[in-house]
């Protein structure tokens, strides 16, 4: 009997703790041990905490992920929600030879992850969503290789999400001007241009962050050339579906 009281006891003092951790979704996906290291080693530079706060991701949110590649946000996002959100990896036809695993070993690893293959411009969800997320993924759905509409790409995502949800995105800026010129050569895209093609979809613009913006990139390197990678400037936008 007195085993039993000790542990009750126990638990009693643990409980407040967990509960802080658990009403703090941000740090507990920040802290999740599932994590790999690279992605620890990488939330400064990619303002992880900023971006899911900015983003407005909470538990039981229902969040797409736009070809999420190895999983950076989606693992953060399938924590954030906890297990009564959804988290939807979806993988464009174009990549999904070698995307498929990558959001396969998500789900795997995050019961409230699945993975959905298709065309971008023809994209459906089960259910109403919360957010559609797309991280340095835009600008290539322009790239004549991935044969995407983009303009229909957002009719869908518009459609997709409830009213009131958030399209966010994060892009590599390109000078003022290029529009959507340079996405294959240098792997970017003009934020201008971006915001009217999004907002054309019936898209309100809902704000931008400065998080990843560097003021010391020129904006005339491609995105993987080692003098700027990993440090170039980076728009943050959000939109949200009236209603």
């Amino acid at each position: 009997m007195r085993a039993v009281t000790a542990l009750a006891a126990l638990m009693l003092a643990v409980a407040p703790s967990a509960m802080a951790q658990s009403a703090d979704p941000i740090q507990a996906a920040l802290t999740d041990p599932r994590r790999p290291a690279e992605d620890v080693a990488r939330d400064q530079v990619r303002a992880s905490a900023e971006m899911l706060s900015f983003s407005e991701i909470r538990p039981g949110a229902r969040v797409a992920d736009v070809r999420p590649e190895e999983g950076f946000f989606a693992r953060l996002f399938a924590v954030a929600v906890g297990p009564e959100g959804k988290v939807y990896a979806f993988v464009p036809t174009r990549t999904a030879g070698r995307e498929n695993a990558y959001a396969d070993a998500l789900a795997a690893t995050y019961g409230n992850v699945e993975r959905i293959t298709g065309a971008l411009d023809a994209m459906t969800f089960p259910e109403p969503l919360d957010v559609v997320f797309s991280a340095q993924e835009y600008h290539d759905f322009h790239i004549p290789g991935f044969q995407t509409d983009v303009a229909e790409m957002n009719r869908r995502i518009f459609a997709a999400l409830k009213p009131g949800g958030l399209y966010v995105i994060i892009d590599h800026e390109a000078a003022e001007g290029a529009g959507r010129d340079v996405v294959q050569t240098l792997h970017r895209i003009e934020g201008a241009y971006l915001r009217r093609e999004v907002e054309a979809a019936g898209f309100v613009f809902d704000g931008a962050s400065e998080a990843v913006r560097n003021p010391d990139d020129d904006l005339s390197l491609n995105v993987f050339d080692p003098a700027i990678r990993g440090r170039t400037d980076q728009f943050v936008y959000r939109f949200r579906k009236p209603g």
